[in-house]
Parts: C-alpha cells; sequence; structure tokens
C-alpha cells in the first residue's frame, strides 16, 4: 500500500521516518520531495582502460558546487541533500520528477530504498537531452513514494551503502563473485 501525505506526516512526526533537512512543503499527496546536493561523480573514462567492469573500483572525479552540468548524453552520480532513515517495516522507491524528466533529464535509483536504510541517497542522473542540463544545489529532484510492508522486514538493510552521507560510487567489487 502507497502511504499518503499524511500516513507520510505521522510517521515523521512519530520519529520512525527520517527525513532530515526537507524542504518546508516537501511532503506531497503520496511521496516526499528530495532536493539536489551540491557534488557529484563522474567516472574519469579518460583513466580507463575502455571498459568497466564490476570487480575494479571505478575512478571518479568529484565535481562540487552551486551548479552542476551535466553534459549531452552524459551520465553522473549525485546524491540528495537530504538524510532519510526508514523503519523497518516500511520502504520506498525514487522516482524523477516529471518536470525534470520532460527536459531530457533521467533520474533513478538503482533500486528500491529497502527498510532499515540510513543515509543520503546516491541518485543515477542521465542527460538524454542534445544540451547540458544545469542543476542547482537546493532545487526538487525527485520524489520517494513510500509503501508499508505487511510485516516488519527479518533482515533489515545493513549493506555497503549504510550510513552514507555523499555521493557514493559504486561498491559492487565488494561483492562476492
Amino acid at each position: 500500500m502507497i502511504l499518503s501525505d499524511k500516513a507520510i506526516q505521522s510517521l515523521i512526526d512519530s520519529g520512525r521516518l527520517v527525513v532530515k533537512d526537507r524542504v518546508p512543503d516537501a511532503v506531497q499527496p503520496c511521496s516526499v520531495d528530495l532536493t539536489m546536493g551540491s557534488e557529484a561523480l563522474i567516472v574519469k573514462y579518460w583513466n580507463t582502460e575502455g571498459v568497466l567492469d564490476f570487480d575494479t573500483p571505478m575512478d571518479h572525479q568529484k565535481i562540487s558546487g552551486k551548479e552542476i552540468i551535466i553534459p549531452p548524453q552524459s551520465f553522473i552520480l549525485a546524491a540528495t541533500k537530504e538524510y532519510i532513515e526508514l523503519p523497518n517495516d516500511v520502504a520506498a522507491f525514487v522516482e524523477g520528477r516529471s518536470s525534470i524528466g520532460r527536459m531530457g533529464l533521467f533520474i533513478q535509483n538503482a533500486s528500491v530504498v529497502v527498510p532499515g536504510f540510513r543515509g543520503t541517497l546516491t541518485l543515477e542522473l542521465y542527460n538524454a537531452n542534445i544540451l547540458p542540463i544545469r542543476l542547482r544545489a537546493g532545487r526538487k529532484i525527485c520524489q520517494l513514494i513510500f509503501f508499508k510492508m505487511d510485516q516488519p522486514a527479518g533482515q533489515p538493510y545493513q549493506g555497503k551503502y549504510q550510513n552514507q552521507k555523499k555521493t557514493t560510487a559504486t561498491k559492487a567489487f565488494l561483492e562476492k563473485k
């Protein structure tokens, strides 16, 4: 079941759901808007052997400031400004905002935000447009849609991205082969 604005606000008020640093009008009818942080990562493609693999840490260039420009047909990672903590019986999907998608900016988080997660969210951003797109820190960029699970998770999230507080590159190389 997707949670309503009233249910979301009730969870926030009770302290069970944490969304720190949210903008005043962040709670929407069935979601919470999140904003762009002030740093991003781009793969240093010029330092690769022409291919990326899952067994090797990737080399990234950090971009930070009040504005980040995504070149045409380019991919970057960026973090939300907001820090979240999900209770063990609530999960969330990250969705891009319609107004942003209509400019050709695809926004996603590679999976569901699982119960028990704590930290900022790293977003995968792709500029599908033929023009650069300028993003400003603090601008609403995505939304979290929360849903209640039928029971609390038996194993809440304790993974490799727990407690991240900045844009975080892939840690796939830490996974067992």
